[in-house]
């Protein structure tokens, strides 16, 4: 009786373990922008609480019209390093082309 209680909840672990998801610490989805003339870019499942410099943005050009499909918030910056001004942009929500960034955090 012993070890047929054992194995249930060993089982019942594993069960558990394997049913948390995988990227708990990511906003799972993906985060769309633009930059230059008809270029997108995009993260995907980007990790949360860290902030992540655009990769195309430049100091003369930043990124543009972000769409946050994601399930989490994503706080855009104006500036690299989430610095200067910002604007958060709730999950599946998407912002106009006038709305510059060069970094983004998410919750």
């Amino acid at each position: 009786m012993r070890l047929r209680n054992a194995v249930l909840a060993a089982a019942s672990a594993i069960a558990l373990v394997l049913a948390v998801p995988v990227s708990a610490d990511a906003a799972q989805g993906k985060f769309g922008y633009k930059y230059g003339p008809g270029a997108t870019g995009a993260l995907f499942n980007p990790p949360s609480g860290r902030c992540i410099d655009i990769p195309e943005a430049t100091a003369a050009e930043p990124a543009f019209a972000p769409e946050n499909i994601t399930r989490s918030t994503a706080t855009v910056f104006k500036d690299f390093d989430c610095d200067g001004e910002y604007y958060v942009l709730n999950p599946d929500k998407k912002a106009s082309d006038r709305l510059k960034l060069r970094s983004v955090v998410f919750s």
